[in-house]
């Protein structure tokens, strides 16, 4: 007899069949894979310790300060811990339950959602003279010749933008972001390249925004995330996806001491109140892609926070986007100059994909699409 340790798999159901557990058997065996965890915050006494025993009777656990048992204060943070099939079982006692916690089994619903797996790139298009990374800028010609070299490269989508958005950065008129864009569009049309990848445009303008699905563009890359609701509606009317980014404050000002209380529940609040504003517009939760908005109106701590904890995003159903290629945040953690943080860039990317994401805007296609192809042949890597 021999034993050696292994993964636990996203795709676990395929290696339990592999072992020859019939459909049923390796479903049920599967959901006892792995450890899921939630911080639970505010929970009232009562309802703590109600979840308390309903989590225990399931086989999971509730971890509560001490103290709790005897109620010595009036609310409680916690963590709830658990396997998938633990957790299903325990849904269903919370249904039945009071004092919020049926509204807590509603939310562990949304946690349940298995991640999307395909994962795109996307790469960047910058038609202006001031963005972050020069290798990005292009204006007319240049750009074409760049998107055609992308496309060699494996991007899946191409986002092209005519305004900076680093921090600083000051709004640029509408008749002159279309005068930057413009031909850009034009000249995509010519050269057929709307049959050979997709085109998303990076902008808030209406006017901008209207051209650019008019002559064939699929997503829009709003980072503001629909503060405008003329972008959803245009979205919506060219039956394009579209890009909800988080941002605190403006590029002007968003680096000008970004402060949260916890930034990981504001975000969500954030996606939340924005998601439903999408959908009351027509839009469909498939239609809509996340983006934290790493660098935006964020120190180097709510960066990582968000990171660390991306899965959380999973619960609303939507694609999630991460877009942290060669910014500032790299320099902190490893000082280097923005030509050299392709590095930095792949592990926050790949990390990013593990825990969620499922398309990468990034600059450096190639170096992407190698990455890629290599962690998701170790993702298949046989166990048997």
């Amino acid at each position: 007899m021999e034993i050696y340790r292994i993964d636990a798999p996203a795709d676990a159901v395929h290696f339990l069949k592999r072992l020859g557990c019939d459909r049923g058997g390796a479903s049920i065996m599967a959901k006892k894979m792995g450890t899921m965890l939630f911080a639970v915050r505010g929970l009232s006494c009562a309802a703590a310790n109600i979840l308390k025993q309903d989590a225990i009777s399931v086989g999971a656990d509730l971890a509560l300060p001490k103290g709790a048992v005897g109620c010595d204060r009036e609310r409680y943070d916690a963590v709830l811990m658990g396997t998938r099939r633990q957790m299903e079982a325990l849904i269903e006692k919370e249904k039945l339950q009071p004092l919020g916690l049926k509204g807590l089994a509603e939310a562990l619903v949304r946690f349940m959602r298995i991640p999307r797996k395909s994962v795109r790139i996307m790469g960047v298009i910058n038609a202006n003279d001031d963005s972050f990374y020069p290798a990005s800028r292009f204006r007319e010609s240049a750009a074409v010749s760049a998107i055609w070299k992308l496309v060699q490269e494996g991007a899946d989508i191409i986002d092209v933008g005519a305004v900076s958005s680093r921090p600083g950065s000051e709004p640029v008129p509408p008749d002159e972001e279309l005068l930057r864009l413009v031909p850009i569009v034009d000249a995509i049309k010519r050269e057929g390249l709307f049959s050979r990848v997709k085109f998303s445009i990076d902008s808030y303008t209406p006017e901008v925004v209207a051209y650019a699905l008019e002559n064939g563009f699929s997503i829009v890359n709003d980072i503001t995330g629909m503060r405008n609701e003329a972008i959803g509606v245009l979205a919506k009317e060219h039956g394009a996806q579209l890009v909800i980014m988080h941002m605190q404050g403006t590029p002007e000002t968003m680096q000008e001491n970004p402060t949260y209380e916890h930034v990981l529940l504001e975000v969500d609040r954030f996606f939340e109140e924005r998601i439903d504003a999408a959908l009351a517009l027509g839009l469909d939760e498939r239609e809509l892609i996340l983006d934290v908005g790493i660098g935006f109106g964020k120190r180097l701590e709510h960066n990582l926070m968000l990171l660390k904890n991306l899965e959380h995003f999973t619960r609303f159903g939507c694609e999630l986007m991460i877009g942290a290629s060669r910014k500032s945040m790299i320099d902190r953690i490893s000082p280097a100059p923005v030509e050299k943080r392709l590095p930095g860039t792949l592990a926050i990317h790949l990390e990013a994909i593990r825990r969620g994401a499922s398309m990468i805007r990034c600059h450096d296609v190639a170096e992407h699409r190698q990455a890629l192809l290599v962690y998701e042949a170790i993702e298949r890597g046989e166990i048997l």
